[in-house]
């Protein structure tokens, strides 16, 4: 997909064409919804095998986190998704997408000085997009319900 369409289409998509493109240019990438990401984490900790699951997201020169905000976590969740980025800071790319502000990621992470250190992370050093505008989806449904009305 061109990257210009992928601006259209909203942060998952312009995530993904980034990704395209680092892949095309051989860097390895990985990509994880945050509640698919957190899921992982947990069943690894379950399995004591964490350490190991470490070493795997390490390898990555970009990992992708999308969604992050959609579900809140509980403390534990948390935790381990800290660690997640924390182990990746300055160690590998990252490209998060969220609806929230920063100043709404307490509701992910319900501690605010945990919150506070891991956007001290990885803000260091960022480019941060933002992309205010109306939904691409919405836009499309209203679309072809117009389309879809008899003359």
């Amino acid at each position: 997909m061109p990257l210009c369409k992928a601006l259209h289409n909203g942060k998952t998509h312009l995530a993904i064409a980034l990704g395209i493109c680092a892949c095309q240019l051989r860097y390895k990438v990985g990509f994880y919804t945050a509640a698919g990401l957190v899921n992982e984490l947990t069943e690894m900790e379950s399995e004591k095998r964490l350490l190991k699951y470490q070493k795997q997201w390490l390898r990555y020169d970009l990992v992708i986190v999308d969604e992050l905000g959609y579900i809140p976590f509980n403390r534990r969740s948390a935790e381990l998704l800290f660690q997640f980025f924390s182990s990746r800071y300055e160690r590998g790319s990252m490209i998060i997408t969220t609806n929230l502000e920063f100043s709404e990621w307490n509701q992910i992470f319900g501690d605010e000085k945990m919150t506070a250190a891991l956007l001290d992370r990885i803000t260091h050093n960022a480019h941060i997009l933002i992309t205010n505008g109306e939904s691409f989806r919405l836009k499309q449904t209203v679309k072809r319900q117009r389309q879809s009305r008899p003359a």
